[in-house]
């Protein structure tokens, strides 16, 4: 019989290697749902103790899905923020002290109040077409009946392709030229007056915009401008002494100032035809490449530009030949007051060699005028216009040339001046042209009025085909400098019915 002790010890041993029984079947089975019992011999199954590196790798796997789970949280929260806007086209980040002017362009909508004194077009809508190079604008400055004010009106191009120009603001009204390029024209209207605050800001407060599309016509024959002066002329005209040194009275100011006159023309006669709703007709100039004279700072840098080209034209004819009493055509006693004419016409004629059967419409200069104070006559002058075969021919004297502006800076300076006429040196033509700016109304006006005949249009009972023209400068400035004599007119020099009738058939 064994030893206790050894009894003690088997029990001990046996106790031991008692396990858990197996949930799991020798075939794969699945538990029986049996709990687990003592008393089985085998070891403890892997799947109820896994092996420590096998647990530690799930146990990363599981923080790897916790913090995947954050993330996407995370990136949730993040999604229910609305997005900062993008910066608009439109941004003020550029303007002075943070924001924009009052009469800023809006491409867009507008955010900002327009201000009360902002100018108004009344002659002309946003995106109009207009078919000639100079363009004549009005219209008025906040309320002219409860607040009139002076002030000045600064024209200019966004795109600073023609340099600012001033015109005045007269009780609150304004008229002002524009200069026209081909395609649209941006333009910005800037008031200032001393009465209003911030009008000298850099930053335009009371301006407006608009927009203007300028389309030129090819389907039609030209206007061409012509000076012709004699075979052995010195190329001047009479002016004054201080005016002459001041600004010159040689052949290339006269292209200057004629060419200036035949824009006014052409304003006009398109502002006549569009109150009349006729549409914005007018003729059009023959035009050249050329060092551009419509403003001071063209000249000065040499610009070059489109401009309506001015033909120099001499004749076989000498100067006293042309001066001849006889042909003056204000001389009561003259034999020939119609010969200028003819002799105009044969010089632009052999100039232009036209084949048989072309038209061909001339407004003419005749630079040799000059006023023979003895005489007290003009000669060297005809004011006539009509046809001669194929020729439209339009004919008038340079007595009156030096009142002319040269550019758009001296437009309202030219019908403003007072300077009285010095008949020692120039004609007071009619006794109409007592000042300067009356000389002007004479010249350009009666010129007009003499190109109106070489398109067929007669005499009228009123407007610049009578005599209005007396009071063309009341076209282009909104006030009035005193007139040398006493005496009515009509309110503003105007188109006659039958000269629209004629000119509504110019292409528009």
């Amino acid at each position: 019989m064994a030893p206790s002790f050894l009894s003690n010890l088997r029990r001990r041993s046996r106790a031991s290697f008692r396990t858990d029984r197996s949930t799991d079947s020798s075939d794969g089975a699945g538990s029986q749902g049996t709990s687990p019992s003592s008393g089985s011999l085998t070891p403890p199954s892997l799947d109820h103790q896994s092996d420590p590196a096998l647990h530690l790798q799930v146990k990363d796997q599981q923080q790897q899905v916790q913090r995947r789970k954050s993330q996407i949280t995370q990136s949730q929260s993040m999604q229910i923020v609305p997005p900062r806007p993008p910066l608009s086209a439109h941004s003020n980040r550029g303007s002075v002290s943070g924001m924009s002017g009052l009469g800023a362009p809006m491409n867009g909508k507008q955010n900002l109040p327009v201000s009360p004194y902002a100018p108004r077009l009344t002659n002309i809508a946003e995106n109009a077409w207009v078919y000639q190079k100079v363009l004549l604008v009005y219209g008025t400055i906040g309320d002219p009946a409860h607040h009139a004010l002076d002030g000045t009106l600064n024209v200019c191009r966004l795109d600073d392709n023609f340099p600012a120009i001033s015109w005045p603001v007269c009780s609150s009204h304004f008229k002002a030229l524009v200069y026209l390029q081909p395609g649209a024209n941006k333009l910005r209207f800037e008031f200032s007056s001393p009465k209003l605050p911030n009008s000298n800001s850099s930053n335009p407060i009371h301006a407006s915009y608009l927009t203007v599309h300028m389309l030129p016509t090819t389907n039609s024959p030209p206007l061409q401008l012509a000076i012709v002066l004699a075979k052995d002329s010195p190329g001047t005209f009479d002016s004054p002494p201080a005016r002459a040194e001041r600004e010159g009275n040689g052949l290339e100011t006269a292209i200057k100032k004629f060419r200036m006159a035949a824009y006014l023309w052409q304003a006009f006669t398109s502002e006549q035809m569009w109150r009349n709703k006729l549409g914005r007709r007018a003729f059009r100039f023959d035009e050249e490449w050329t060092t551009g004279t419509a403003n001071y700072r063209d000249r000065e840098n040499g610009v070059m530009r489109s401009e309506a080209r001015v033909h120099v034209i001499r004749c076989d004819k000498t100067v006293a030949e042309l001066r001849d009493l006889n042909k003056a055509q204000q001389n009561e006693k003259a034999t020939e007051k119609d010969a200028l004419f003819g002799i105009a016409s044969q010089a632009v004629k052999k100039h232009f060699n036209p084949l048989p059967g072309q038209k061909l419409y001339v407004s003419a200069l005749l630079l040799d005028a000059h006023w023979d104070k003895g005489a007290k006559t003009v000669t060297g002058h005809a004011a006539l216009g009509g046809g001669d075969g194929d020729l439209q021919l339009a004919i008038f004297g340079s007595h009156c040339l030096q009142s002319y502006p040269t550019s758009f800076e001296e437009v309202v300076p030219a019908f403003t001046d007072c300077t009285p006429t010095d008949t020692n040196y120039v004609a007071n033509d009619c006794n109409e042209a007592g000042s300067s700016w009356e000389a002007a109304n004479i010249g350009i006006g009666a010129h007009l009025h003499e190109t109106g005949h070489l398109f067929g249009c007669p005499h009228q009972e009123s407007g610049v085909m009578l005599r209005d023209y007396v009071v063309l400068n009341r076209t282009f400035v909104a006030r009035e400098a005193l007139m040398s004599v006493g005496g009515t007119a009509s309110i503003a020099c105007a188109s006659g019915l039958i000269q629209l009738s004629v000119f509504r058939m110019t292409p528009p």
